[in-house]
């Protein structure tokens, strides 16, 4: 992938908070507490410092610094002017000299931590800034304008591993079903290393390894298979693989999808069932998305999380739906944009375009299995385009396919 990676834009940010009606936007970071800052700012992650700093942008004019005298040129690389602090009573002096003037300013904090992804200031910090004066709003959207939207080649780069995970999916239900139809032992561990054997072969990352769960496993949402004694992969059994992976170059942007399927020739009937209500709430989300995108009606995290919940509760399976709906997707696995959650928090950020994000709802009933359902979804500005081939609808018996129907292209239909 071409460098896509964005350097810091003055112009950019202060378009930015006009229109948001923002006198400034004030960072800061001690000792790498705000890694949010650190890469909207495009600063080396390497070099996080050990004293103080702020930048303040204001809407209009020239940014200020300010700086302890041990680290001078932490923000050098940043444009404005360089205030150098060495007491505590200048830091506070510095600080609101560079505030002079202003009114609405923005920071990494959320009233009442409802989103705390990006509440990353801590309390007497705001205590020191509101004292000057300052009115301090949440910065919440205009992290996900600078931190969450694709570029087009950063878009492209998701599509492709969309596709290769896609792909993945197939062939390692392919070789469970081939290893269980010849009688040949297998567990998670064994799947697992079938995952990342494709992944390595695909020349793609992850930041922790994939979820393999069977049965009373699949019924935990982060399951993590152990190193030895895991469960069987056998005729019979409920099996969920959840995969998530970028390709290797800087800038690259993730890809997230999770299957289930039943090893055996029918599946039974509690399980198409938990499935259908699954489904049912994922494409009940989908279709709410689509049609605020469409229509140019802004929608929030919670709104949709709502959607996926109230399928779910209505099918009377509400408290076996123990996580959010969907989480921001980007560089890193879980990104710095909306989430669909009302449960785990209250996401009150809206739906922005260029955002990528997960739709994955589920049932996970304790000690039995687990069914998720995740598809990826790309806001292109007046729709939404879930991405990567054809996502699942139906939950196949793997036995039920002849052993032989495999697509043109090696991986095999289900």
């Amino acid at each position: 992938m071409e460098e896509s990676t964005r350097a810091f834009s003055l112009d950019d940010v202060q378009s930015a908070l006009g229109k948001a009606g923002l006198s400034g936007w004030l960072f800061y970071d001690f000792r790498g507490l705000d890694p949010v800052a650190r890469k909207i700012l495009c600063l080396d992650p390497e070099h996080v410092g050990t004293r103080r700093w702020f930048y303040f942008v204001p809407a209009q004019g020239e940014p200020r610094k300010l700086v302890h005298a041990i680290e001078p040129a932490m923000l050098a690389t940043l444009p404005g002017s360089t205030e150098v602090y060495l007491s505590w009573q200048s830091l506070r002096s510095g600080l609101e000299g560079i505030l002079t003037g202003s009114g609405r300013v923005a920071m990494q904090y959320s009233p009442k931590n409802e989103v705390p992804y990006v509440s990353r200031v801590d309390g007497g910090t705001l205590e020191l800034v509101r004292s000057f004066g300052t009115e301090v709003v949440s910065s919440a959207d205009l992290v996900q304008d600078f931190d969450a939207t694709l570029t087009l080649p950063q878009l492209e780069s998701h599509h492709e591993a969309a596709n290769l995970l896609r792909m993945l999916i197939d062939e390692v239900f392919f070789k469970v079903a081939e290893a269980v139809r010849a009688g040949r032992k297998l567990d998670e561990r064994d799947v697992l290393t079938i995952v990342e054997k494709r992944l390595s072969a695909n020349e793609l990352v992850y930041d922790h390894p994939p979820i393999v769960a069977v049965n009373a496993h699949a019924a935990d949402p982060h399951f993590e298979v152990p190193d030895s004694g895991s469960a069987p992969v056998a005729r019979g059994a409920l099996l969920l693989v959840d995969v998530w992976a970028k390709q290797a170059a800087p800038g690259s942007i993730y890809a997230d999808i999770t299957w289930t399927t039943y090893v055996g020739e029918t599946v039974p009937d509690e399980i198409v069932q938990v499935f259908e209500v699954v489904r049912d709430a994922r494409d009940a989300t989908i279709a709410k998305a689509r049609a605020a995108f469409r229509g140019g009606t802004p929608i929030r995290g919670f709104e949709l999380d709502r959607v996926a919940r109230g399928v779910i509760e209505q099918a009377g399976y509400g408290e076996y739906f123990i996580h959010r709906t969907g989480h921001s997707i980007h560089e890193e696995g879980h990104g710095n944009g909306a989430n669909l959650d009302d449960l785990e928090t209250h996401d009150t950020r809206q739906m922005l375009p260029n955002t990528l994000f997960s739709i994955e709802p589920g049932i996970y009933l304790p000690g039995r299995f687990g069914i998720r359902s995740e598809v990826n979804g790309y806001h292109t500005g007046d729709d939404l385009e879930i991405t990567g081939p054809p996502h699942q609808d139906k939950i196949e018996a793997l036995l039920a396919r002849p052993p032989e129907e495999r697509m043109t292209d090696g991986s095999w239909s289900l």
